[in-house]
């Protein structure tokens, strides 16, 4: 499996290449940057601290090898360049972007159309699994359960709720058999009034060098139960890219997720 990296300088990118590195059958083909001249041409293994791998890094799209998959998780804009050249060459994709407008989301999938893909908002195996919880406990629970969703990431991260809180609150409302839409409540500042039945709180921390932290709250007057995931590594989140990477290989084209990876649904 020849394996592109996106966004190979950055925090997460730096790690899909050590991933793809250590993955047994999978070889880093190609390695992309845009952040500024300072990485350009350099090999990627050795930006990602793994050592020379032959993978200069190239700032166009365009000069980008062949290969079978292109793993993103770089920025929306970003990776609507990256999947016309997917859609192009024939390849699939793995996306971890987050973030994207509504109209940015139609045109990604008017672009990939003809490609295999998967696209998760978090690939640790530990936070699918969670969902999974979270579907299941707010069937057995309902209404009579008020939910809130807190979740924690470092100071850089540009979009809020994460989009891993923001599936976590539709894992709620699939549960419920509920319109996650207008359950949801993001914002809460002055005199609100009491809370009201069905609603799907949330509530964002950004500090420091948190990797990842969601916690998804049920309480009812007698009792509080909580499902609670923290990410102490982002190799957590690269690890299960490339098996997503792998597991396209025998896929048709399509839209895909996580759960599907894990045969969970």
């Amino acid at each position: 499996m020849r394996v592109i990296v996106a966004g190979c300088g950055g925090r997460m990118g730096r790690m899909l290449v050590r991933a793809v590195s250590e993955a047994e059958g999978a070889t880093l083909a190609g390695a992309s940057e845009q952040a500024g001249p300072s990485q350009f041409g350099r090999d990627a293994g050795e930006v990602a601290g793994v050592g020379a791998l032959g993978v200069p890094i190239v700032t166009e799209a365009s000069q980008l090898p062949p290969a079978d998959v292109l793993i993103d998780f770089t920025a929306p804009s970003a990776t609507l360049e990256h999947a016309a050249l997917v859609a192009e060459r024939g390849m699939r994709m793995v996306i971890g972007t987050t973030g994207f407008t509504d109209a940015q989301l139609e045109q990604l999938r008017n672009t990939l159309t003809a490609s295999p893909v998967v696209m998760a908002s978090n690939y640790s195996v530990g936070v699918n699994l969670a969902l999974q919880l979270i579907r299941e406990t707010a069937g057995v629970l309902g209404d009579d359960y008020d939910v809130e969703i807190t979740e924690a990431h470092h100071r850089h991260k540009a979009d809020a709720p994460s989009g891993t809180a923001l599936s976590m609150g539709r894992a709620v409302a699939e549960g419920r058999g509920a319109d996650f839409d207008k359950a949801v409540v993001y914002n809460r500042e002055g005199l609100t009034g009491e809370r009201q039945s069905g609603e799907i709180g949330f509530s964002v921390i950004r500090a420091g060098n948190i990797v990842g932290e969601h916690n998804v709250m049920f309480a009812s007057p007698e009792e509080r139960l909580e499902i609670r995931h923290i990410a102490s590594d982002r190799m957590a989140f690269a690890r299960g890219a490339v098996r997503a990477a792998a597991w396209l290989m025998d896929q048709p084209a399509g839209w895909y997720g996580m759960q599907d990876v894990l045969n969970l649904k």
